[in-house]
């Protein structure tokens, strides 16, 4: 059987506006010709998971031929056990990213607008493409959600709200009173998201993860992640809390099966080492103060954080700008974050590792500093 003669040259193609999006690319993990490498480029939690959670990942291996529990019900409940919530609304997924994504399909499409402030993550605009929707990106103050600017651009046109708090790649924060007044100042038919990926880290007192106005409003949803003080970035696993009209939506639409069996109980296991977490934030603590410190006494700009990272900016000039520092620390075998794709060229990201990574990143940059002034 032939195919139809139309007359014309026909070709598969995808939908208007798909190659259109940049991928999205993550940190590099290995330098050829060296043996051992520093990874500080995806803000990984680098003392690794709790042993509680490496052993429950080990203990599923004679159940890999079954399928996980498609509700995630145990897991569920134990996140809803550790923060206080209704694990009935809550949703489990392969990451945070799937779940904005999820989000992003369920709420907005062709002719939408998605808004999102200008630093913010780069997979809120590849989401947005995907479904056809429009990316807004609101200007920053000071490398901050200037929660002005984002209410400047909602239109009529507007579905969706994401911000990252804290944000990622600046390590800025909105404090809860500002969140408040972003959510009041958006029309009840445009979806908040609060992406709080780095909550776990932040300490400071006037800051929200985002439960409060889930619990106050129909119109939020607040989504985390494993990936960062958990350690469990190999899993993909992550969560959000939202209103139950919400939570039916995205369970609608999510695969039936999004999350394995071995991230789900090794996140069980994780969430209730309530010791691991406390050690891992006040070593995240410690670091990224001694980091901070040590990076501003060679003369480079590093932008105050809450976060398990450091954003670090360099003068622009070749030579001594942020290309440069980035190819110096490659041959040390240290692998840091360009930022160039955030708007951010003359930036790079460092995560906060333990006391070992910070030394050694700190002696190169001064050595790079040393050479090249």
């Amino acid at each position: 059987m032939t195919a139809p003669d139309d007359g014309e040259t026909r070709s598969l193609a995808p939908k208007p506006g798909i190659l259109d999006i940049a991928p999205y690319i993550g940190g590099e993990h290995s330098v050829p010709g060296v043996n051992r490498v520093f990874r500080l480029a995806s803000n990984e939690n680098t003392a690794g998971p709790s042993p509680k959670a490496r052993a429950a990942y080990i203990a599923t291996a004679g159940e890999i031929h079954r399928y996980p529990d498609g509700s995630s019900e145990r897991l569920r409940t134990a996140i809803g056990k550790a923060h206080g919530l209704d694990p009935a609304r809550i949703v489990c997924g392969a990451g945070s990213d799937e779940l904005i994504q999820l989000l992003t399909k369920a709420y907005a499409g062709v002719g939408d607008e998605v808004l999102y402030s200008q630093y913010g993550f780069l997979l809120y605009p590849i989401a947005a493409k995907s479904v056809g929707a429009t990316p807004v990106a609101a200007p920053e103050a000071g490398l901050r959600t200037d929660v002005d600017a984002v209410l400047a651009r909602v239109t009529e046109r507007t579905r969706i709200v994401f911000i990252a708090n804290p944000n990622n790649p600046t390590g800025s924060y909105l404090p809860q009173d500002e969140m408040r007044r972003l959510h009041a100042g958006l029309p009840r038919d445009v979806l908040l998201v609060l992406d709080a990926a780095y909550a776990e880290y932040v300490e400071e007192a006037d800051y929200d993860c985002g439960v409060e106005l889930v619990d106050a409003a129909d119109n939020v949803v607040m989504s985390r992640t494993f990936s960062k003080i958990y350690a469990l970035a190999g899993l993909r696993l992550g969560w959000l809390y939202g209103s139950p009209g919400i939570v039916d939506v995205i369970h609608r639409i999510r695969g039936p099966f999004n999350v394995g069996l071995a991230a789900q109980e090794a996140g069980v296991a994780a969430i209730a080492d309530e010791a691991f977490v406390t050690a891992s934030r006040a070593a995240a603590t410690r670091w990224r103060g001694w980091l901070t410190d040590a990076l501003r006494a060679l003369g480079l700009t590093v932008h105050p954080s809450v976060a398990n990272f450091v954003l670090v900016r360099f003068p622009a000039e070749p030579g001594r700008d942020a290309a440069a520092a980035l190819a110096f620390l490659k041959t040390r075998g240290i692998l840091v974050r360009g930022v160039g794709g955030y708007g951010l060229p003359d930036c790079v990201r460092v995560t906060v590792g333990g006391e070992e990574e910070c030394r050694v990143v700190a002696a190169a940059l001064g050595d790079f500093v040393a050479h090249r002034g």
